[in-house]
């Protein structure tokens, strides 16, 4: 097999700070982040115990695609694409929030709506729907972000009361995230996919808003496929998707959705192969390109000179 990048632990020339995130090894160097898409992948907020090759680079390659095909819609964070595993660009104070947007009934909210719920975040869904029916219009369902654990659903009323983000600046947020849907929704068609749901993080840096980290990738979003899906939804059977929810389902069926007192189930190789052809699958589809299937050994020194020769070498 090929190999995974787990982690990194980089001392970059005038680096001065360093992050670990689920996925993303974030370094701060001056002004700028470094941030490297790992091989790591999470699910029901736990990161599971093998990384899955190429992962990284399809992320990372996609949410280029991405904000540079949305930065007449919101500035964004990223000003370089050194390597395929790594991205540079400003460094924002992020907002304590995820915007997320959901198109259709799936993943988290038809879990919520299965349990007899009907409120979510706010907002209420209407009664006789079937797990991958369009809304009548995107619904926005933020998340607070957690440091360790669970994201946890939050209202727009409860952001605003408690004051964690400014209500001038959540309204630009909404806006924003509702255009960003716009675009991904219609560039998703064109390559015969459907947007189901995703998520934004926002950013501050010198009175500007910004998109900050990944939008659009596999991770942060779910996918349908558009043929066929209208037979489906008829039938009442499950949607053809392109998303991270498989790896989810995996787990779940294999008794582990990260509540207390399960443990994670091992990964066989036959699955951890599964899910490398997904996400190139994903990437080709999403971008129109073929996937360059490059060397995994030695990553970790490629990413290191790839790196400096952008920020330089301190001397």
């Amino acid at each position: 097999m090929q190999q995974a990048l787990m982690q990194t632990n980089f001392s970059f020339p005038r680096q001065t700070g360093f992050y670990r995130g689920k996925v993303r090894d974030v370094y701060r160097v001056g002004e700028q982040l470094v941030m490297i898409a790992s091989d790591r992948i999470s699910a029901f907020d736990h990161v599971l115990p093998r990384g899955i090759p190429y992962k990284g680079q399809v992320l990372n390659n996609i949410a280029a695609h991405f904000l540079r095909a949305t930065e007449d819609i919101v500035p964004n964070w990223l000003t370089a694409v050194p390597d395929p595993n790594v991205a540079i660009g400003v460094a924002c104070e992020p907002y304590k929030v995820e915007m997320v947007v959901r198109g259709y009934l799936a993943g988290h909210a038809w879990r919520v709506y299965q349990s007899g719920e009907r409120m979510l975040c706010g907002v209420r869904m209407a009664d006789g729907l079937q797990e991958g029916d369009a809304f009548p219009e995107p619904i926005i369902t933020p998340a607070t972000k957690a440091e360790e654990g669970h994201d946890e659903d939050i209202s727009r009323e409860e952001i605003l009361a408690q004051g964690i983000v400014r209500e001038e600046d959540y309204l630009i947020l909404e806006r924003y995230t509702r255009q960003l849907f716009e675009r991904g929704t219609k560039m998703a068609r064109e390559r015969g996919l459907i947007l189901v749901d995703t998520k934004y993080e926002f950013g501050k840096k010198d009175g500007q808003i910004y998109v900050i980290d990944e939008i659009h990738t596999p991770d942060s979003s779910r996918y349908y496929y558009l043929d066929g899906y209208a037979e489906r939804q008829q039938k009442g059977t499950k949607q053809r998707h392109l998303s991270k929810e498989f790896v989810r389902e995996w787990l779940i069926a294999n008794g582990f959705q990260g509540l207390e007192g399960q443990s994670m189930p091992p990964m066989p190789d036959a699955f951890v192969n599964s899910v490398t052809e997904r996400y190139i699958e994903l990437y080709e589809q999403l971008t129109g390109q073929p996937f360059d299937r490059g060397e995994t050994l030695n990553i970790e020194e490629r990413i290191y000179q790839n790196v400096v020769k952008v920020i330089g070498d301190g001397t």
